[in-house]
């Protein structure tokens, strides 16, 4: 079984002085989300930077500030790192104005990993609902990577429109890779043939077998919810449901307290955590 190293973030004797990386391609995924693809200006630093599938960096705009964003590319691609950013604050819609040519500064890698060595030889359900999708992508292309090491995979994905879906030119190369994808919309168009629906009702097509099943989550927090309920009804234990949560993170270091939930800091302790961690938390109300 091959052991991955968390990698520690670029810079890390002074991890609050960004590096600059030119925007190299901009993709309109849907209404209000763009991946910008972004080369490191230090060229030993775009060969030598890593991450692992679920990590984020913080991404800084002169002037505005910075937001943490996932990341959302293949991590064994060194030639480009992705974001997939929805524009949703000062920050981000300041990203949105960016143009080719132009430099964000990043901060990075941070936080805990998707545990893909862990799950070698699982089946694994991966359930994501909207922008969701993007930090779930790296662990799809862990996967495809390394197809063997891995056995059922099913890739569950909703979305509010069919205009809305992220990456829909990649889903007929995931089938390729043996992976099976079922996809939903909350609001069917004429175009639409799939289904209408939440993400967890696709649950109820296909069956798992609960002691070598893995489920990987991310999304909205309601949906998260009741994808976790509809593993545990199926028996998947709670250690092996993994969630990925997008809270208030400022830092990105656990320094400023933004993020804090009971006693984890999401940029530090997460943003991917076992549910059995988190268990407590999912039966009080304001989470």
């Amino acid at each position: 079984m091959t052991t991955f190293i968390k990698p520690s973030a670029v810079h890390e004797a002074q991890p609050m002085a960004p590096h600059w990386a030119d925007v190299v391609e901009i993709v309109h995924e849907a209404e209000g989300i763009s991946t910008y693809w972004l080369k490191f200006q230090d060229k030993n630093l775009a060969e030598t930077y890593s991450f692992l599938p679920g990590q984020f960096n913080m991404v800084y705009i002169p002037g505005y500030g910075e937001a943490a964003i996932s990341i959302s590319s293949d991590a064994e691609d060194r030639t480009r790192i992705g974001h997939t950013i929805r524009f949703v604050g000062n920050v981000t819609r300041a990203v949105s104005r960016l143009k080719v040519g132009d430099a964000v500064g990043i901060r990075g890698p941070f936080g805990t990993p998707w545990p893909m060595v862990e799950l070698e030889g699982h089946d694994i359900t991966i359930a994501a609902g909207g922008i969701g999708l993007a930090p779930l992508r790296p662990a799809i292309y862990h996967i495809m990577n390394h197809r063997e090491r891995y056995g059922k995979v099913h890739i569950l994905y909703g979305a509010r429109t069919p205009n809305d879906m992220l990456y829909p030119e990649e889903y007929a190369l995931w089938k390729e890779n043996d992976i099976h994808v079922a996809t939903t919309v909350d609001r069917a168009d004429d175009t639409w043939k799939g289904s209408v629906g939440v993400v967890p009702m696709l649950f109820y097509r296909y069956r798992m077998d609960a002691p070598k099943s893995a489920v990987l989550t991310c999304g909205p927090e309601i949906m998260i919810r009741f994808v976790i309920f509809e593993g545990l009804a199926r028996r998947v234990p709670a250690d092996h449901i993994y969630v990925s949560l997008e809270r208030n993170m400022k830092c990105g270091q656990g320094s400023c307290g933004h993020c804090q939930l009971g006693p984890y800091f999401i940029c530090k302790d997460g943003p991917v955590f076992r549910f059995d961690q988190l268990e407590d938390f999912f039966n009080v109300e304001e989470f």
